[in-house]
């Protein structure tokens, strides 16, 4: 059990490491025995050791390290809880504050299918959620809804979702989505409405990611 407790601080630590998280923003989670464990509240990612995640069970209620008593779970532990309630396939939830994914968040925009890759987080648009107060019930309603058939949002004026079969892959389809964010990012900078796949088109890059590596359907 102690693996997992290390891996989500290593996937914490990469998201610091290659810029999809500053300072103490974001948050991420992993089923964990009965529960689930998910990045403490407030806290430095260079202060965080593998004790400083924070177990929690689907009720609510959490169990801090012994040593570590004064630790609360992320304030978004909502999020975190719903999904993994909620989507039984998924067991690992990162959630960020990436410039470009935040940047389109912040305008409300969903990404349509400008660029095949799309279909990695389960459909043919990253749906964008409507705006709630962080850690709020209203907030996770809202991002189940926008994940309903999909592996990632966008979370309005807030940030992104992204879900993963594991830490691993969580981490792999964050990077992806922000990639994407970027790319349509610069796009709208020279084109306001850029061509964008057909239906028919992107169902045939559904048929040819089936078996394709880590972005199998």
């Amino acid at each position: 059990m102690q693996n997992q407790r290390e891996h989500l601080l290593k996937i914490s630590q990469q998201l610091v490491q290659i810029g999809l998280n500053k300072g103490t923003s974001g948050n991420a989670s992993v089923r964990f025995g009965d529960g689930f464990l998910v990045t403490p509240s407030g806290m430095p990612i260079e202060e965080m050791t593998a004790d400083s995640m924070v177990n929690m069970q689907f009720d609510g209620s959490f169990e801090a390290h012994q040593e570590l008593k004064g630790l609360k779970p992320s304030s978004e532990w909502r999020f975190h809880r719903d999904i993994l309630v909620n989507r039984p396939e998924i067991n690992a939830v990162i959630h960020t504050h990436s410039m470009f994914a935040t940047t389109l968040a912040c305008l409300h925009k969903e990404i349509p299918p400008f660029h095949y890759m799309i279909a990695v987080a389960g459909g043919d648009n990253i749906r964008c959620a409507p705006y709630a107060l962080f850690g709020s019930q209203q907030l996770s309603d809202n991002a189940l809804i926008a994940l309903i058939d999909r592996k990632a949002c966008l979370l309005a004026n807030h940030g992104m979702i992204a879900l993963g079969s594991d830490l691993d892959d969580a981490l792999a389809l964050t990077v992806e989505v922000e990639n994407l964010c970027e790319q349509y990012w610069r796009i709208l900078q020279v084109e306001s409405e850029p061509p964008l796949l057909s239906e028919a088109e992107m169902r045939e890059v559904f048929q040819q990611f089936k078996g394709y590596g880590k972005w199998a359907v």
